[in-house]
């Protein structure tokens, strides 16, 4: 909306500002945070009233959880959602398609999570939406946002998978390219909210993500950059800056609540949503494999959950204590505090390996 003042710099030249990318991702962020900041404990509060005693906790995870977490209020990322579409909406420049591609994907997985969690408070219980319908689903939005994504791009990158390390080689992947993007969506998605475990523990990866990606975006829209730094150009996706500035204002405004204790959980509602933002961003700039190491704390977290599973399926034994391996840490001794933290250390330290890609080729 606001890249419009742009047009009347020649009536006055201080609106030309609007142009950059830079200046609005800033301006996103800032809104963001502000949005969530006024209207998050009026939120909290809506929601504390209607879930009355919040969300279910699983009777199998640890036990201390039980008490110290019964009857904090879910849906939380409706708080995040609001901030990053209206800081969005605001800022970015709404005639670009992938900013679009994006925001469709982050409602439409939003909406999957935000039903899930509504089953889980109505009734009661951590088992909401079925699995196989919910993935289904989740996966009908990302085969359409893919689709529009390789319509999208540039005809020598659509269809198309870059390697990091590698200066100019590209795989056709012809229709598959839908098949496996989408899967980068869905995944995701569903590993983020895998996370989404402990006070604070996945909003701040995420924001730490959103941010090497928002840089990336930035570096892959830009034709100078794109060169210098050997990576692929892809035009009109440093409008993706904008989006992730958005989401980093909304995080940090959502860690004032989430902090320990939380007073709101993020919930599917914003777990799900959040992960299929990052991962339609790293469709779009062609770093889908660079995602797999920024957010390479989510990849571990769904990794142990599918180890535990098929482990105990097929001998009946257990290969951590418990799963998600956060979980593990907590039941090995670790304060809630010290496994969240030592988290976001491995996060930091992934980040600045996936940005190190950018150089290494």
């Amino acid at each position: 909306m606001l890249p419009f003042l742009a047009e009347l710099s020649p009536y006055f030249s201080p609106l030309n500002i609007f142009r950059y990318i830079t200046f609005r991702t800033g301006g996103a962020t800032a809104t963001a945070l502000l949005f969530v900041f006024l209207f998050g404990p009026a939120m909290i509060s809506m929601l504390r009233l209607k879930q009355g005693k919040g969300q279910p906790i699983r009777e199998d995870g640890p036990q201390s959880h039980l008490l110290t977490k019964r009857g904090t209020p879910t849906m939380g990322g409706l708080m995040i959602l609001a901030g990053v579409l209206v800081s969005t909406l605001l800022w970015a420049n709404l005639t670009n398609a992938y900013v679009w591609v994006v925001l469709f994907v982050t409602v439409g997985f939003g909406a999957i999570g935000f039903y899930d969690d509504y089953l889980k408070v109505t009734k009661q219980s951590h088992k909401g939406f079925s699995g196989k319908s919910r993935l289904a689903i989740e996966a009908l939005i990302a085969a359409a946002a893919c689709i529009a994504i390789a319509y999208i791009s540039t005809p020598g990158l659509a269809n198309k998978l870059a390697l990091p390390f590698s200066k100019e080689l590209l795989f056709n992947l012809g229709w598959f390219f839908i098949a496996f993007a989408g899967f980068v969506i869905v995944g995701a998605g569903n590993a983020v909210n895998i996370t989404d475990g402990l006070d604070g523990l996945a909003i701040v990866p995420v924001m730490i993500a959103a941010g090497t990606f928002g840089f990336i975006a930035y570096l892959a829209g830009n034709a100078v950059f794109a060169n210098y730094l050997q990576i692929h150009f892809v035009p009109g996706t440093g409008e993706l800056a904008v989006v992730c500035g958005a989401l980093i204002g909304a995080g940090l405004g959502f860690l004032w609540f989430n902090a320990p204790p939380a007073q709101i959980f993020m919930g599917d509602t914003g777990s799900l949503a959040l992960g299929g933002l990052l991962g339609t961003v790293a469709v779009a700039t062609k770093h889908e494999i660079v995602l797999a190491i920024v957010g390479g704390l989510f990849v571990l977290e769904i990794v142990s959950v599918i180890i535990q599973v098929t482990s105990f399926k097929l001998t009946g034994k257990r290969v951590f204590k418990m799963a998600p391996i956060h979980h593990h840490f907590e039941q090995l001794g670790w304060k809630e505090p010290q496994v969240v933290i030592r988290f976001w250390i491995i996060s930091v330290v992934l980040a600045l390996v996936g940005l190190a890609t950018l150089k290494l080729r």
